[in-house]
């Protein structure tokens, strides 16, 4: 039963959530099968200890009583537990969001003839909205729901007004553009990175009119168009520094996630100018990583991603910055997944010792650490690759080189990496065998390894030529 869609589910519940989710497969409203609760009465201990592993035939018995197994009863009496905790999940969801729940109620008030009840409960959705900090394109969509159905209201009691109409429409622009450049920023950077091409509908008259009704004083729309322009118009740096300031100034008034995706983009667009040959964007890579993690902008439920660790190392190392990477694989050390933060970790204290040059260390960290992720375990061994040569542990090297061309064969699912790699253990090979007197020879090889787009290491490479 471990790896069934209902347990996946319940395994994302906190024990507060099944206490909850127990009492709401209770309620006659939503559930009349007898079988529903039985069957989480007998998950929940299992769920609470966060064991996986649970017996079908046992928990159909439990049931049912010690009449013949049928699988197909069983699993009927999974699904509706299924779909009874998503709609748990649901309800909770929305009743937890006060401004839409309001908004909603005003709507049925009004459905069934209560104006005045309708009008209380949207303005009261209306004062709860503007209370929160949060202005960003939800923010306006929200907005625009709320006047809209303030709208409705005055059509059934005949008293519209001028102003508010006018209030609408104008809220109905603001979320339009807000929610266009966030789309646009979001296609654009994808179309960037890949080989697809994508056609972005009204964004030019919609960038216009942004530009020319002042609408660039709204944080949730500036940011995002100078967002677009900075992704559109590399070059131009004024666009990023303006971005840049948004992001600094305003961060308040968006959410976790929203602010988090933000600051990935301004990170991509300084990668994209550092690998042009704009090397002063590294140092402010650096930064932007900094100040999402000094503001908890890069944790997602109180976890920090592989990459986000990865990457973050990778730049604090290339900036030589090693007291403050030291600092930071440790203290960010237990907010990984566990599956991943004991192989991590070692790797990049690894790195550390080998920017320190304490090549010893950094070989018997990589050599005791075991690796679940293909492309880390991948890393390592090339970290292993580049000490062996510099310690001139040639025969070391030579058997490794073999063991990484047979590791980088076996395994299919990787991309544009097995070429990457496999063109540093072709040159490295290169180096072993190279003539170090033979000026041409040295020189043809520098050469070929400049002409390769697809290498790995590179500069390292180039380093020991």
């Amino acid at each position: 039963m471990e790896n069934t869609r209902l347990l996946k589910i319940l395994h994302t519940l906190s024990k507060t959530e099944l206490q909850e989710l127990r009492k709401f497969v209770r309620t006659p409203f939503f559930n009349q099968r007898s079988e529903v609760p039985l069957l989480l009465d007998y998950l929940l201990p299992a769920l609470v200890k966060d064991k996986s592993l649970i017996d079908k035939e046992a928990a159909y018995r439990h049931i049912f009583g010690k009449t013949g197994y049928d699988d197909h009863r069983i699993r009927m009496a999974m699904s509706f537990l299924f779909q009874l905790t998503g709609q748990f999940l649901a309800v909770k969801a929305f009743l937890g969001n006060g401004i839409a729940y309001r908004r909603q109620l005003a709507a049925v008030f009004r459905e069934r003839h209560m104006p005045e009840q309708a009008e209380k409960i949207n303005h009261k959705a209306y004062l709860l909205q503007q209370n929160q900090p949060l202005r960003n394109a939800d923010f306006m969509e929200e907005r625009y729901q709320i006047l809209l159905e303030k709208h409705r209201q005055q059509i059934e009691t005949q008293r519209i007004e001028q102003h508010a109409l006018q209030e609408q429409s104008d809220q109905l622009d603001q979320a339009f553009l807000a929610r266009k450049l966030w789309q646009a920023c979001t296609m654009l950077s994808h179309q960037n990175v890949s080989n697809v091409s994508y056609h972005f509908g009204m964004l030019d008259a919609a960038i216009q009119f942004a530009e020319l009704s002042g609408q660039l004083e709204m944080p949730a729309i500036a940011i995002y168009y100078y967002c677009y322009q900075a992704l559109l118009n590399p070059l131009q740096s004024t666009h990023f520094q303006l971005f840049r300031k948004c992001l600094t100034d305003c961060a308040g008034q968006f959410p976790a996630e929203e602010i988090r995706d933000l600051y990935i983009l301004a990170i991509n667009y300084c990668i994209r100018q550092y690998n042009a040959g704009n090397l002063e964007y590294l140092s402010q890579q650096f930064d932007l990583y900094k100040e999402g993690l000094e503001r908890n902008y890069f944790l997602s439920e109180g976890q920090i991603s592989r990459y986000t660790y990865q990457n973050v190392a990778t730049i604090g190392l290339v900036m030589r910055e090693l007291e403050w990477v030291e600092t930071f694989i440790y203290d960010y050390r237990p907010l990984l997944r566990e599956e991943h933060r004991e192989g991590l970790f070692s790797f990049n204290l690894a790195r550390l010792e080998y920017y320190r040059r304490d090549l010893g260390k950094a070989l018997q960290l990589l050599q005791k650490a075991e690796y679940k992720d293909l492309l880390l375990s991948l890393a390592a061994k090339i970290l292993q690759l580049k000490i062996f040569y510099e310690l001139q542990e040639f025969d070391l090297l030579t058997s490794h080189l073999q063991a990484v061309r047979s590791f980088i064969r076996r395994k299919k699912v990787m991309g544009y990496h097995r070429e990457n790699y496999m063109n540093t253990v072709h040159f490295t090979q290169k180096l072993l065998e190279v003539n170090p007197f033979d000026k041409t020879a040295i020189s043809e090889l520098r050469h070929e390894i400049e002409q390769t787009k697809a290498v790995a290491e590179k500069e390292w490479l180039l380093s020991q030529v």
